[in-house]
This record gives structure tokens, C-alpha cells and sequence, in this order.
């Protein structure tokens, strides 16, 4: 069996307070491992560190005086927590001096040696409302002998495009932390499911808790099955996701009969897509799980 043992902390910072808030994640990291002993890899909400202030408070400018240099002192932190817990961390998503004093909300991922494997620019910030740059790529990361995880933020689970460009990538699960303070919860849990199923993958979408954001975290399974709910304060969400699932759907279908990514990687190359400006591509290959 492939297996992903995740742990989700679905909680809220300290307000206007970036060290404090890494030092409780310092703090906690190791907690969750003593909790979930087989854990391999930690996830953290949206703009978490970056501890921006509560809805309905004046943010004005936050991002800019919140704003870091990746790599930097953050990211030299950040990989000191993932090596003294041995965790995968997804610390959520931070703002990020890109080029040309543009800011980026970005999502980082440290492997369980310290390094900086992987970073993905939100590509569908939340218009109007969110100020930062769009990024202009999609970035999906490996675990070794587990598989091939994809990284959305928030408002990109709204755009079917982008689990379907990690989908093509490879991505068997998707990691999509959020920051969501509006009454449309349900709606993006609705999404979830739905990118769930089309792609036939794990979507594990955890959202910032009370009173940061409203909670209502979800583990979806590769035929849209809500694996774990969570209610709307602070949780720790643990499960044991089996990837060999995403192989069986995919090869017997959902509910044993939809074979939905076969049918679109066999069919999509001959169909002409205007509003793409070509045609689905055949997946590239992949190398075997090691």
C-alpha cells in the first residue's frame, strides 16, 4: 500500500503577530507527531504565518509590512521545524516580495530533512478583494515511494483548470489550504468534491479556523466521498490516505463504473478546444513509485 498519513491543523494565528504565530507552530509541530506517531506530513491554513488581522479589521498594507524573501530567515526556520518534528510541512501559504516589489501569496513545502522542495504562487488570487500577483505556473512536489501531491490555494479550487493541470501533472492528492471568511464555505466544499471526482484524486481542503476564518475543513476521497468534516474552531484533522485508491478508481471507475481520466487522456487529444487554443495532451509519463 501507498500511504499518506496527514495531519491538518486547522486553527488560527496570532493576530498581527508572525513570530508568535511560528513560535506556537515551533512549539506544536512536535505535539502533533506525538499525537499521530506515523504522521509524514503536516498542513497549515492559508496565510497562517503571515497572521494577518481578522476579518472586518483594517488590513491595509498588511501584506506589504508582512511580506518575505524566499529563501530567507523564514524559510531557515521553517525547515529547523520540519527535521526537529521529521515531517513533511506545508506551513500554509505566506506573502512573498516577488520581482519588480510585487507580492505573492505562496505556499511553501519543507521536506523532513529541512530542505525547501517546493513553492507554488497562488495562481487565482481572490479578485477583487486580494491584492497580491497572480503566479503563472502550477507546482506539484514527490514523496518518495508514497506519490505525487499538488499544491492550490483557497480560491483556485473555483477554477477546474487548476486541479485538472495537477491532475495532468500527476498529482494524485491535492493540498489546498484556505483562508475563508465568507458565507460561500459551502460552496467551496461543494468544489472540492466536484474537482475530487472529475480528476479522481484526494482533495484535502483545510480552511483557517474561528475566529480567523470559518472552519469547515474537508478530506475528499478520488470518488467525492467527505473522508473528514470538521466543525468551525480550532482541530486537528489525521487521516491515513490509501493512493492506491486513486489507481483503483481510475482504473475501474467511480462507483466501479465512471472511468472519467481514462477516457478524457484517451479521447482528449482529438478533441479541438477552442477556448484552450488546442487539445487535452496525452499526460507525460510518469517514473514508478520508488
Amino acid at each position: 500500500m501507498r500511504t499518506l498519513a496527514i495531519a491538518a491543523l486547522q486553527t488560527a494565528p496570532v493576530f498581527r503577530d508572525p513570530d508568535r504565530t511560528l513560535a506556537l507552530l515551533a512549539d506544536r509541530a512536535p505535539r502533533v507527531r506525538d499525537t499521530m506517531p506515523e504522521a509524514q506530513l503536516l498542513l497549515l491554513p492559508e496565510l497562517h504565518l503571515p497572521a494577518p488581522p481578522p476579518p472586518l479589521e483594517d488590513g491595509e498594507h498588511y501584506a506589504e509590512r508582512a511580506a518575505v524573501d524566499i529563501p530567507g530567515p523564514l524559510t531557515d526556520a521553517l525547515g529547523d521545524i520540519a527535521r526537529a518534528a521529521r515531517l513533511w510541512l506545508v506551513p500554509g501559504s505566506v506573502f512573498e516580495r516577488g520581482e519588480g516589489g510585487r507580492i505573492h501569496n505562496t505556499c511553501l513545502v519543507f521536506s523532513p530533512e529541512g530542505e525547501l522542495v517546493a513553492r507554488y504562487r497562488k495562481v487565482f488570487p481572490w479578485q477583487p478583494y486580494e491584492s497580491c500577483a497572480p503566479g503563472d505556473e502550477f507546482v506539484t512536489f514527490d514523496i518518495p515511494a508514497v506519490g505525487r501531491i499538488g499544491l492550490s490555494i483557497c480560491y483556485d479550487g473555483s477554477f477546474p483548470e487548476t486541479c485538472r493541470q495537477l491532475a495532468w501533472m500527476g498529482a494524485e492528492v491535492v493540498l489546498q489550504p484556505s483562508l475563508t471568511t465568507t458565507s460561500d464555505r459551502d460552496m467551496e466544499i461543494v468544489m472540492a468534491r466536484a474537482n475530487a471526482i472529475f480528476n479522481q484524486l484526494f482533495v484535502v481542503s483545510l480552511n483557517a479556523g474561528a475566529p480567523a476564518g470559518l472552519g469547515r475543513s474537508v478530506i475528499v476521497d478520488p470518488e467525492g466521498h467527505v473522508r473528514l468534516r470538521a466543525a468551525d474552531t480550532s482541530e486537528l484533522l489525521t487521516d491515513v490516505l490509501d493512493l492506491d485508491a486513486v489507481t483503483r478508481v481510475r482504473r475501474f471507475g467511480t462507483a466501479g463504473v465512471s472511468r472519467l481520466w481514462d477516457q478524457i487522456g484517451r479521447q482528449g487529444p482529438a478533441i479541438d478546444l477552442p477556448m484552450y487554443g488546442g487539445r487535452v495532451k496525452s499526460p507525460p509519463a510518469r517514473p514508478p513509485h520508488g
